[in-house]
């Protein structure tokens, strides 16, 4: 909430937030009721893109896929392999539940290869 909205009491708060949701298109509308009025927060900081598109090292994408690329044997970057690694890389990012169910099962599979003896794909 902003630090300018504790000069209003709730009531008040409660009122702008029904004139800003009524004055919205029918869209946008929809969009809030799938995740919830009462969740719905109009007056909150919009968050820093730059923030946003940092891993937990604090790199960006961009940087991670680069050092990710520099660190493989050329012989084995195709285009391909670049746009798969890509693909990835945005996905943990942007920490999608699809990237995330790929990874885990990319570690658990290495980890059977290595445990039977393999030496890898």
């Amino acid at each position: 909430m902003d630090a300018d909205q504790n000069k209003f009491s709730r009531e008040e708060i409660e009122t702008r937030k029904k004139a800003i949701f009524d004055s919205m298109g029918k869209r946008g509308q929809r969009q809030i009721m799938k995740k919830g009025y009462d969740k719905w927060d109009p007056f909150e900081e919009p968050k820093d893109p730059i923030d946003i598109r940092k891993d937990k090292t604090k790199r960006t994408s961009q940087m991670l896929i680069r050092e990710f690329l520099s660190a493989v044997d050329d012989d084995d970057v195709s285009n391909s392999y670049s746009q798969g690694a890509l693909e990835m890389c945005l996905g943990i990012v942007n920490d999608e539940e699809k990237i995330r169910g790929m990874f885990d099962f990319a570690q658990w599979y290495a980890e059977l290869l290595k445990k039977e003896g393999h030496d890898g794909l």
